[in-house]
């Protein structure tokens, strides 16, 4: 019996074929690397009387997703690209040389910590540099009109890595040395990045905290993780002022608040550059915004991941010839975010499998799914200070 004909024998078959050529980046390396062994395990920190628990970054989530894409036979429906590492001149165009040397020698002897609550094992450097690349090379086959999109299961995550440190389980920052790669070796002029990880992508910010080339929108638990960072009111400076936009949403936010957040998303991306238009959209995909998630207090399912999405498609179809890339970031619960990764893995290709979220009807049921007044005016007030720099966006987002 071959490995086909064991999925239908499941009731497993894909249902629908493929609509879109979707890259799929994915190494069995990413599994290898250990970030802690214990939460809450690193130098800085010592909490008294807190008995240890195991790591929640591990490889398990990111194994089942990949797991649940060849299982229920949506893999074959995907192109499988395979990553190459980023160079040191990759990643040295957002990290500090001091940084980058200091984080390869920790990685040579044994492992260590890039800095706040990220910690590493012996050869962690090369997987986080395969891990970039792998983003990279995901762009470069958008890029040339290989693929239309595609999904990049890396690990470790990148978001939160700032140019002279690792933090929050990141410990280069993918996303902003995958786009400083576009601009840089293939020419891409302008970038939509949108993060929807519960935290905030605070490394990517700084990354382009000055620049007028990328345009970079957070959603993100307020104030969940950094503690000080991701607040509306930061915008950007110089001539990156107002290319800078975060929609900090308070704890308990489900369906509602997020496509309310995602379509305003949306629409300032689509005028983010006035009369030009993005020439690549890339997406920090977090599921830690999902109901069972250890490290977020939202109420996200199977079913919002898929519609955001189905709106990121939608916005790079209209603006740059269909040119998307997701990277993944966090996303802890190993039971939960296989069904999200695949959602979201769905509509990119638009194949679908006879998968069923047995869970998503239950958690579209949970009380204040639907947007709740003090949500909207917490987006409406995101709002509100972007336009203060950007009045040139009000009669787009009025429309």
């Amino acid at each position: 019996m071959t490995a086909r004909e064991g999925c239908g024998s499941l009731g497993l078959a894909t249902s629908k074929p493929a609509l879109r050529k979707t890259g799929y980046v994915w190494h069995e390396a990413f599994t290898w690397h250990v970030g802690g062994v214990g939460f809450y395990e690193h130098s800085s920190k010592i909490i008294q009387f807190f008995q240890p628990i195991a790591h929640v970054e591990t490889p398990e989530s990111k194994r089942r997703i990949h797991s649940l894409l060849e299982v229920s036979d949506l893999l074959r429906q995907l192109v499988r690209i395979t990553p190459v590492p980023a160079t040191i001149q990759d990643v040295e165009r957002f990290h500090t040389h001091d940084y980058v040397e200091r984080l390869k020698a920790q990685s040579d002897n044994g492992g260590g910590d890039g800095g706040d609550c990220a910690p590493f094992n012996t050869g962690a450097f090369g997987i986080a540099l395969l891990a970039a690349g792998g983003l990279n090379s995901a762009i470069e086959a958008v890029w040339k009109g290989e693929i239309a999109n595609a999904y990049c299961l890396v690990r470790p995550p990148g978001h939160h890595a700032e140019r002279d440190r690792g933090r929050g389980f990141c410990l280069v920052n993918n996303i902003a040395i995958a786009a400083m790669h576009a601009m840089e070796v293939l020419g891409v002029k302008r970038i939509v990045i949108i993060d929807w990880d519960v935290h905030h992508g605070n490394g990517t910010q700084q990354a382009f905290w000055e620049s007028n080339n990328v345009m970079f929108i957070s959603i993100h638990q307020d104030r969940n993780y950094p503690y000080d960072s991701g607040l509306a009111t930061e915008l950007g400076s110089g001539a990156g002022l107002g290319y800078n936009w975060n929609i900090p949403l308070p704890p308990g936010c489900g369906d509602g608040a997020y496509m309310e957040a995602m379509s305003a998303a949306c629409k300032v991306a689509a005028h983010a550059f006035g009369s030009e238009q993005a020439e690549l959209v890339l997406v920090s995909c977090g599921f830690d915004p999902a109901f069972t998630d250890p490290l977020g207090s939202m109420m996200c399912h199977s079913g919002t991941f898929r519609a955001m999405t189905k709106m990121v498609r939608e916005l790079a179809e209209s603006s740059c010839n269909g040119k998307l890339v997701l990277t993944h970031e966090g996303g802890y619960s190993e039971s939960y975010a296989p069904f999200c990764g695949l959602a979201v893995v769905e509509e990119l290709s638009g194949a679908t499998s006879a998968v069923k979220d047995s869970l998503e009807d239950e958690y579209k049921g949970l009380g204040q799914q639907e947007l709740q007044p003090h949500q909207k005016a917490a987006i409406d007030a995101a709002l509100a200070h972007l336009l203060d720099v950007r009045p040139d966006l009000a009669a787009a987002l009025s429309a």
